[in-house]
């Protein structure tokens, strides 16, 4: 095996000083070896993004050591470049000029960075577009750019920050083949590729191999090698097995209710984030289990039925597991008795099922308790941020603040009134 292009040893992140510390990311060993595309995938809120910036030196580790071609990686790692979700053109510059920005702070003369602009993008199949403006350009155009302008420098390590989920899915296939064909037949300046996505087919389709990242805090559970040729068919039986696999990684299995629920802010123990899911998310998950007659469903399969992307499919699984609508087991998810009825019940029947749901949740009954408490029956919604703030880091206490109004609102629970930013019990 060739050594190592990237490698990191003991990763630690951690957001705040003192007592309000919030771990972002623990002990993150990882290899990435030159002639390999690695896929690294997890839910929301993992630290993909964030171990992507600390391997490209973009973001200092709290502590742990990156190591780049066996040195310590001092400041940004200028042989790595990173395609972002969003675009990210100037939409004063046409394409060439957009491209031939990477080569800004090249000592090169002029006519030789237009060679490379036009070459790279020659490459990426843009040739043609050359003089064409962003707004000119479609979603798939753009991110064309996006890569000619990432592969220009000629970078060893090729990152990649979810590049294709602004795309609409034709665009985005399109752009996943033409990548993979660049690579596979050497057409790409690089030495390695590191995928960032939530996307457990795009993975799976793209990657040599494959490391699972769980949350709270992110880190590595699993490292799975792929093994497939490519091109690879979706419908093949080896194809959906692998997926099959990564979803189990991710779902994990139903835990006694006093696991599932975990403390209540304040209290010992970890405080248990609710799913940022939107209410009907988690309707359309249990109508879908019923249709499979209370059989054991495949998460890989039921994300194909559902519409949604594997993340958005696992958040709303991991919400019905919370309320008790579902069980997990080893990538299977069943519906249960009270999913079942939820599911059949009318609007009405529903918010009170979730209302008698939702209040066994610590966090939501902490919240509760506090309005019950309080004398006008209120707490503004910074209060309320800052007590948050002592379990979570500030961005996600805001999230799980949103998460709690929603869910509440839903169950009437209690109102929120946008314009003074206060919530009051019903």
């Amino acid at each position: 095996m060739k050594a190592p292009l990237v490698q990191l040893k003991k990763i630690n992140q951690v957001y705040g000083k003192g007592e309000k510390q919030f771990p972002a990311l623990k002990h993150i060993d990882l290899q990435i070896r030159e002639g390999e595309f690695v896929a690294l995938v997890g839910p929301s809120g993992c630290g993909k993004s964030t171990l992507l910036r600390i391997i490209t030196g973009l973001q200092k580790a709290s502590s742990g050591v990156v190591n780049y071609k066996g040195a310590p990686l001092k400041g940004v790692n200028k042989e790595a470049t990173i395609v972002f979700q969003t675009f990210g053109l100037f939409p004063w510059f046409n394409v060439i000029e957009n491209v031939e920005l990477a080569l800004a702070d090249r000592d090169m003369p002029a006519k030789m960075k237009t060679a490379r602009a036009t070459e790279a993008i020659d490459r990426v199949g843009l040739d043609g577009y050359e003089m064409a403006y962003p707004r000119e350009l479609s979603g798939g155009m753009r991110q064309k750019t996006g890569f000619a302008r990432a592969i220009v420098a000629e970078p060893e390590l090729l990152c990649l920050d979810e590049p294709f989920s602004a795309l609409d899915v034709m665009s985005a296939e399109s752009l996943r083949g033409e990548l993979l064909e660049l690579w596979s037949e050497g057409k790409l300046p690089t030495k390695a590729i590191l995928l960032v996505t939530h996307n457990i087919e795009e993975a799976v389709f793209m990657a040599d191999r494959i490391v699972v990242m769980d949350k709270n805090p992110g880190r590595v559970i699993h490292e799975l090698m792929v093994g497939l040729p490519h091109p690879r068919n979706r419908k093949h039986a080896e194809f959906q097995l692998m997926v099959d696999q990564v979803y189990s990684l991710l779902a994990g299995q139903t835990q006694p209710e006093y696991l599932e629920y975990g403390t209540a802010p304040g209290e010992p123990g970890i405080t248990r984030k609710l799913p940022d899911v939107p209410i009907a998310n988690i309707a359309s998950l249990l109508e879908g289990l019923i249709e499979h007659n209370n059989k054991d469903v495949d998460l890989y399969k039921l994300a194909d039925e559902f519409g949604h992307d594997s993340d958005s499919v696992l958040m709303a699984t991991e919400a019905c597991e919370l309320l008790g609508f579902v069980d997990v087991k080893q990538g299977d998810v069943s519906i249960t008795p009270l999913g079942q009825t939820y599911a059949e019940a009318s609007i009405t029947a529903r918010k009170e099922i979730f209302a008698a749901r939702v209040k066994r949740i610590p966090i939501f009954s902490w919240l509760i308790n506090l309005l019950s408490s309080s004398d006008e029956r209120k707490i503004e919604r910074p209060v309320l941020l800052a007590a948050l703030e002592l379990e979570f880091h500030p961005e996600e206490a805001e999230i799980q603040i949103d998460v709690l109004i929603n869910w509440g609102r839903y169950a009437e629970e209690f109102v929120y009134d946008d314009t003074n930013e206060t919530i009051y019990l019903e």
